[in-house]
């Protein structure tokens, strides 16, 4: 992917390091991956285990927002992204004839106060409309590299745009109507509709890729494919695979892998939002 040079966004607010993070001992991809593996098989939040297993207790203590530092590399990067979604969705939005709000991205270690509750590590990079913000660990890309063996830099970023996706959602007023929805229904139906919101999301990343790539040239050899993989690795059914050794269909919260693949595919073919409406598609 062809990022260096190209505008940063300063919409970055940089937390790791500022005292809102486990308290004892460290902790690392093993302790992230038992922290979900017991979350997902006792009910019992990644948090609690992260703390038990690191010897804090949970403590969270309010963080200053401050901008990353100039020579690191993988912010940097981060920026970048952002400010390629940024560049991407404002005229999006302006030729139908709204404004793009755009989004905070945090950076963050361990854990940090959102509106939405604690964020922590354990969940992987996440969306919170509470605040309009993007919030991310960048051990997460290290652990993409080592669990999922996706290593590209447009893998990475395909993770950020689909975040902002969510965003998107948010200011579209997508996500308030999936909520009321989701009111009265079963379990099984708000998953159901969650796979789509998330499908969604991916789709949005495509469309992302797709008039980024018209625009600057960000595209490299390669590029889409590792995308793919990463959206293939994290699909419901592969993760529940290597969990369980079975799948739950039912369970279902962000779609297989063979859903997430398409719903990309579809955004980044023609950069057409039109052919995101998972609401409306008869199969995902």
């Amino acid at each position: 992917m062809k990022w260096e040079g190209n505008r940063e966004s300063d919409n970055v607010e940089d937390r790791r390091g500022s005292g809102g993070g486990f308290g004892g001992r460290s902790i690392g991809i093993g302790t992230i991956v038992i922290a979900l593996l017991g979350s997902y098989f006792f009910g019992v939040s990644p948090t609690t285990i992260i703390n038990l297993l690191s010897g804090g207790g949970g403590q969270i203590t309010q963080q200053e927002a401050q901008r990353p530092p100039a020579d690191d590399q993988t912010a940097k990067f981060v920026a970048t992204v952002l400010a390629d979604t940024e560049d991407t969705w404002g005229p999006i939005f302006r030729e139908s004839g709204a404004t793009y709000v755009r989004p905070k991205l945090v950076l963050f270690s361990g854990q940090t106060p959102t509106a939405c509750g604690t964020g922590d590590t354990a969940a992987g990079p996440f969306y919170c409309p509470g605040d309009q913000k993007v919030y991310i660990d960048l051990e997460f890309f290290q652990t993409m590299r080592d669990r999922f063996r996706v290593s590209s830099n447009f893998a990475q970023a395909y993770v950020i745009a689909h975040e902002v996706g969510h965003h998107v959602q948010h200011i579209s007023g997508i996500m308030d109507k999936v909520e009321q929805a989701k009111r009265g229904g079963s379990q099984k139906q708000a998953n159901a509709l969650s796979v789509k919101v998330e499908l969604q999301a991916d789709c949005f990343a495509g469309v992302w890729a797709y008039h980024a790539n018209q625009a600057r040239s960000i595209l490299e050899e390669g590029d889409v494919e590792s995308a793919l993989k990463a959206a293939s690795a994290i699909g419901d059914d592969t993760l529940q695979k290597q969990a369980q050794g079975h799948v739950v269909p039912d369970s279902f919260t962000h779609g297989t892998s063979a859903q997430r693949v398409n719903w990309f595919q579809r955004g980044i073919q023609g950069g057409d939002l039109n052919s995101c409406n998972t609401f409306a598609a008869r199969q995902l």
